[in-house]
């Protein structure tokens, strides 16, 4: 299958080598030059190979394009996937609008961002999935090498619009990374872990980044704490009140960590915890990271509004948005995915299709 992978950061260039390893026609693109320009040029320069280490076995895999052309990487693609940080889809997905047709574009992670398609785009013939999370946990390690971290087991998606769900799942099948339904694309955007742990986590993290310079830091093993533990719960629950609201499957945290990372019948809260002390990647090294400065604008500011829109209160996440957005002299309110930004209209059509 022709894919194209928008970004070419961890996720885009990991499951890029991934995919071509597995026999199909890669073509991955950088969408700007802000970052991650050293393995972009490794890239370059090396014939499109790009090394990937899964269980200390590397292989080499061959792209068979890799461009900062908008037009030329997209315009003859099956499928397309998105995967740059949340924060940038919104600029990303204009420069796409101009050369999509009649694609499947499967988002990672979602957050909502089909209704930037559906406001910037001529959708008619397009199929939206969106991811609750990526597939592969991964990192550049050094340029043109990727390691992968973990894998999940089961990796739920949302589909738009619902009459065209089976043929799309049907074609993301041909991935191999066992795509399961959710219900649609909000529960997915919904269940985006991190909405959660990122936030609350880094958060938590801010001191002891601060105090050593985030020298060697591990917020995964050391910040979930019992205390910060019964805020991730609250947090969690604020979430599942939207989306019962909204028809959503309103399972907890832990339990949708556990139904992505484990086949076992360990406890939810054990399966996060081996994630957590035994898989997952270290850092963050400084205080405004993206765990921050992408998911509270781009993830809690999206639930506070949809718990506005519904009348829920959401303490929780305010104080989160407000806490964060005066640690980082950040504004990040006015900076963050509102669902009236987004689209209000657009995510009524949503709602009515998928209802």
């Amino acid at each position: 299958m022709r894919i194209s992978i928008v970004g070419a950061g961890n996720g885009g260039t990991t499951v890029g080598a991934d995919l071509a390893l597995k026999g199909h026609e890669v073509t991955l693109l950088k969408t700007s030059n802000k970052i991650h320009n050293k393995n972009y040029d490794f890239i370059i320069k090396n014939n499109y190979e790009v090394a990937i280490d899964r269980n200390n076995n590397v292989q080499k895999a061959k792209l068979s394009l890799v461009t900062t052309d908008f037009k030329a990487a997209l315009q003859d693609a099956e499928l397309i996937i998105l995967y740059v940080q949340t924060n940038f889809q919104e600029e990303v997905i204009k420069k796409m609008a101009p050369y999509l047709s009649n694609q499947i574009i499967l988002i990672e992670p979602g957050y909502l961002a089909t209704l930037y398609f559906l406001k910037y785009c001529n959708c008619q013939k397009l199929t939206f999935a969106e991811a609750q999370s990526s597939p592969l946990d991964c990192r550049i390690i050094e340029p043109g090498k990727v390691k992968v971290l973990f894998e999940n087991v089961r990796n739920p998606i949302g589909i738009y619009p619902k009459e065209r769900e089976d043929r799309a799942f049907k074609v993301l099948g041909l991935l191999g990374y066992n795509f399961v339904k959710n219900k649609n694309i909000v529960e997915a955007a919904l269940h985006n872990p991190n909405l959660i742990v990122h936030t609350i986590g880094a958060f938590m993290s801010i001191p002891r980044i601060e105090y050593t310079h985030g020298k060697n830091y591990w917020m995964y093993k050391e910040v979930f704490t019992p205390s910060v533990w019964n805020l991730v719960n609250g947090l969690d629950k604020e979430k599942i009140k939207i989306m019962k609201a909204l028809g959503c499957d309103p399972v907890s945290y832990p339990e949708a960590c556990k139904y992505r990372n484990s086949n076992d019948d360990r406890g939810a809260e054990e399966v996060f915890f081996d994630y957590a002390n035994n898989h997952s990647a270290s850092g963050p090294e400084k205080s405004d990271s993206r765990y921050i400065t992408e998911d509270v604008p781009e993830g809690l500011v999206l639930m506070e509004s949809l718990g506005e829109m519904l009348d829920i209160n959401t303490p929780i996440c305010t104080s989160i948005i407000k806490l964060s957005s005066c640690c980082l002299n950040r504004q990040f309110r006015d900076e963050g995915r509102s669902i009236e930004k987004i689209g209000k209209d657009n995510f009524k059509k949503i709602l009515r299709n998928i209802n």
